[in-house]
């Protein structure tokens, strides 16, 4: 029994290091099979819309995609089991969309046609940039992340002056143009004062008369100016943000303990909780 114990937590570690290592061979290998069945799975379920191919191919697919989803539900349980902080990882971005990659498929078992929500596992195509293995793409992440927290309330504010404005100009446009013209209600003209605000223009419903036209005309140039506003907000914020010593860090080391990666370059300690750093 003292044998089994130690013989388990070697185990546990080294199934860790093929999970979370992406400095190991055997931890780019299996990020890169991961990577693999992502993009399989996804296409799957695209080609499953496709009536034809999924009269001709229908129990093919059903097997591979169960296939798929019972190795992300092996690997989402080994996640869960080999790190020393399940509950760290349970509740990240990454294992939250782990668990719902995993769901629709059995949730399909007793609700039909949700095992098409299984497109989600496109997202978990974004820990290609943890495979990358390279620290610039951490630092450009981590510029642009910042960026955006900074200019959230600017954001926010520009956001609510273009709600306003939109009710406003819906508004104007529901009695200008009136039912005749398309116009039908005020949430109909507020539909299309956000279609023309957003340059999509439908062509749905058009003004007619000579002042909505000339208020038509208007919002669609002022569309412009609020495509731009929010961009040159983050683009500044991006710009006043420090620069990162990039070089200095290595987002390839990761902790067993706390799953903080980003680890500077030849350390054997986490700077984070001070756990000896797992040895590539």
């Amino acid at each position: 029994m003292l044998r089994v114990k130690p013989f388990l937590e070697k185990l546990r570690q080294k199934v860790y290091i093929i999970i979370y290592g992406t400095n190991t061979v055997s931890g780019r290998l299996f990020d890169l099979i991961l990577l693999a069945v992502i993009v399989l799975s996804v296409i799957l379920v695209m080609l499953e819309t496709v009536e034809g191919f999924d009269t001709n191919y229908h129990d093919e697919v059903v097997f591979l995609e169960w296939t798929i989803t019972i190795f992300f539900s092996i690997e989402y349980i080994l996640r869960i089991i080999t790190t020393k902080k399940p509950l760290r990882y349970i509740f990240s971005f990454y294992g939250i969309i782990d668990l719902i990659a995993v769901l629709p498929m059995y949730l399909s078992l007793f609700l039909t046609g949700t095992s098409v929500l299984t497109i989600v596992r496109a997202f978990r195509l974004l820990r290609l940039f943890k495979i990358l293995n390279h620290p610039k793409f951490t630092g450009q992440s981590l510029h642009l992340r910042e960026a955006l927290i900074a200019s959230r309330n600017k954001i926010l504010v520009f956001i609510y002056f273009v709600l306003i404005s939109t009710v406003f100009i819906g508004s104007l446009m529901y009695v200008v143009e009136g039912k005749e013209s398309g116009f039908t209600s005020i949430p109909m003209s507020i539909y299309w004062t956000i279609v023309t605000l957003t340059t999509v223009g439908y062509g749905d419903i058009s003004p007619v008369t000579p002042l909505g036209q000339f208020i038509a005309s208007f919002v669609m140039i002022l569309g412009y100016g609020i495509i731009a506003v929010p961009t040159g907000i983050v683009s500044a914020e991006i710009a006043m943000q420090p620069t990162h010593n990039e070089d200095n860090v290595d987002d390839t080391i990761r902790c067993a303990v706390c799953n903080i990666d980003n680890q500077p370059k030849n350390a054997n300690y986490c700077y984070n909780c001070g756990n000896t750093l797992l040895d590539g």
